[in-house]
């Protein structure tokens, strides 16, 4: 095929154009923020259920707590009661009775007391258990918005870039004779579809050529299309190749 040295040039804009859409498009895709997120999401899926292990182990203190509170109270009213009654019996056998209930009752009243103190000192642990996943959970949530905030603000400058560059493709691929644009598209379609050679080497494979290859390139006019013999795509001579 032949193309001016000229239009074959214009070949390296098309292949860094389309370069750069490809490293935006990946951006589009996978934006760097989204691994994070990811590990977040799956982060805070794990805290969120420590977080129910101690809220659940928390309100049974509560429950247990409830439960002693009200023990002692009928406990106390039974005391009250029995005291009111043996203030007014005259009758020694029953008044025994309820001494001895009395006594029952006054230590079950402390045993329930002290077991309240304990269930309050716990209480008081498992409220900061709590506090400090809820705030765990808090820290990871936050995060999380801000890269997700992060994330699509990077996704939507993508995108723009995305939409320039096409707009640039476009323009230049007008610029470029169509038997060598489809020639170009066929090859970029599988890998690069052109590069600059420089220094004895192929800018779309960065292979160096063999010596025999580059005194063959030296042979071949300006106006024809070549090909790296490496990776196949079109090499462009300029005033950078030193042929």
């Amino acid at each position: 095929m032949k193309a001016s040295a000229a239009d074959q040039r214009i070949l390296l804009d098309l292949a860094s154009i389309d370069v750069a859409l490809e490293r935006v498009d990946a951006q589009r895709k996978n934006p760097p923020h989204a691994a994070r997120v990811k590990e977040l999401i799956a982060s805070r899926n794990d805290q969120g259920r420590a977080l129910i292990e101690r809220t659940n182990a928390r309100d049974d203190i509560k429950a247990e707590l409830q439960r002693v509170e009200g023990d002692i109270k009928i406990a106390q009213a039974r005391k009250q009661r029995d005291a009111e009654r043996l203030s007014q019996t005259a009758v020694a056998r029953d008044a025994r009775a309820l001494e001895s209930e009395i006594e029952v009752l006054t230590a079950r009243i402390d045993g329930l007391e002290t077991r309240e103190l304990e269930l309050m000192e716990e209480l008081q642990s498992a409220e900061q258990r709590v506090a400090e996943q809820e705030e765990v959970l808090a820290g990871i949530s936050t995060e999380g918005q801000r890269l997700s905030a992060e994330g699509k603000a990077a996704v939507e400058a993508a995108s723009a870039e995305h939409a320039q560059l096409t707009r640039d493709r476009e323009a230049v691929a007008g610029r470029i004779p169509d038997p060598l644009l489809k020639d170009y598209e066929r090859l970029a379609a599988r890998g690069v579809g052109a590069g600059l050679f420089q220094h004895g080497t192929c800018g779309g494979c960065h292979i160096a050529l063999a010596p025999t290859d580059v005194d063959a390139l030296r042979r071949v006019a300006a106006d024809d299309v070549v090909y790296c013999p490496e990776c196949g795509c079109i090499l462009v001579r300029t005033h950078e190749s030193g042929l």
